[in-house]
């Protein structure tokens, strides 16, 4: 039987999460609670305590909302930290994420466990700080073997994002992406950019865009432009996935402490990542779709303060729910 994880996280995720287990409920999907982040930091001295850890290794999938306490910024144990831990746990290094509305439908492959964000920090004797961006070649073959079959799966094209006339990881990537495109995925059309110019296509030309794979930092930055520009952080979902075993489906936005408690919280994010797990994490696909467009449906009609309008975060739930119910008795 179908079991996934809920990790409803700090701030706003509760609120958000409990509208993504009312759709949980309505698919017939088992699933359980656990803590992580901040609040289990306060209960347990850990973000990520070891009965979560081994939940979300027994899972199918884990649907996490989103973590982050004000009153733990700049402590030595923070919520964050148990979100790497958990990336880590999983294996997941490819995360997918989509970018949707007004003629736009590009989905970015991000490499998540490599890269700058990864590699040696720290400060020399002289006070100089660095960070080191270091990648091997199987970490380069496995993120762009996920792109190149995230292309097949859409439209056919895809591209690969770098600074090859900069940095050197930059020249192993391009030389590794072009070698599997034209060894083992001929038909996919594949092109190059560099991530400055490409930022600015995603701008100003982003209905031009099917799939894109690129490196970790890269990645960060340009899905985060995406997002602007198909209606913000609170709209994007995201997935993280692995090999084998459970993958990680969030929104992509914060805690938003400033408004937690408020009942005003887009919810539309979190339920976008139940219609990502259900297409990359349970191989259910047309219920996916279906939800998707619940989701889209829903903000139409219930549209939240964050969107101009006035619907409450239950509002944008019940509404969801309506819409996916009406679509799946068509």
């Amino acid at each position: 039987m179908t079991h996934v994880v809920v990790l409803p996280g700090d701030g706003i995720g509760p609120e958000v999460a409990a509208q993504a287990i009312r759709v949980l409920d309505a698919l017939g999907i088992a699933h359980s609670e656990h803590a992580f982040g901040g609040n289990a930091i306060l209960a347990q001295g850990t973000p990520l305590p070891d009965d979560t850890l081994a939940a979300c290794r027994s899972a199918d999938a884990v649907l996490l909302a989103a973590v982050g306490l004000p009153e733990l910024e700049g402590k030595p144990v923070r919520p964050e930290q148990g979100l790497l831990g958990l990336r880590k746990e999983l294996g997941v290094y490819a995360n997918l994420r989509p970018a949707r509305g007004n003629g736009i439908d590009m989905m970015i492959v991000r490499e998540l466990v490599g890269g700058l964000y990864f590699g040696e920090k720290g400060i020399r004797e002289d006070g100089t700080w660095f960070d080191t961006c270091e990648y091997s070649r199987p970490e380069v073959e496995r993120i762009a073997r996920r792109g190149f079959e995230v292309a097949q799966s859409r439209g056919g094209r895809l591209t690969s994002v770098d600074k090859v006339n900069v940095m050197h990881t930059s020249r192993l990537w391009r030389d590794v992406v072009t070698t599997m495109g034209a060894s083992l995925y001929p038909e996919i059309e594949l092109d190059h950019a560099l991530v400055d110019s490409f930022a600015m296509k995603i701008v100003q030309a982003p209905e031009t865009i099917d799939t894109v794979v690129t490196e970790n930092t890269f990645g960060d930055i340009l899905s985060d432009i995406a997002a602007a520009v198909t209606g913000g952080l609170g709209l994007a979902a995201s997935a993280s996935l692995a090999d084998d075993g459970p993958g990680i489906f969030e929104p992509v936005h914060g805690s938003a402490p400033q408004i937690a408690g408020q009942g005003i919280a887009n919810p539309a994010a979190m339920i976008r990542s139940v219609a990502l797990m259900l297409s990359h994490g349970l191989g259910r696909s047309d219920e996916a779709l279906a939800l998707e467009q619940a989701v889209d449906l829903a903000l139409v009609k219930a549209p939240t303060p964050d969107l101009g309008g006035t619907a409450g975060t239950g509002d944008v739930g019940d509404a969801v729910l309506r819409a996916l119910d009406a679509t799946r008795t068509l």
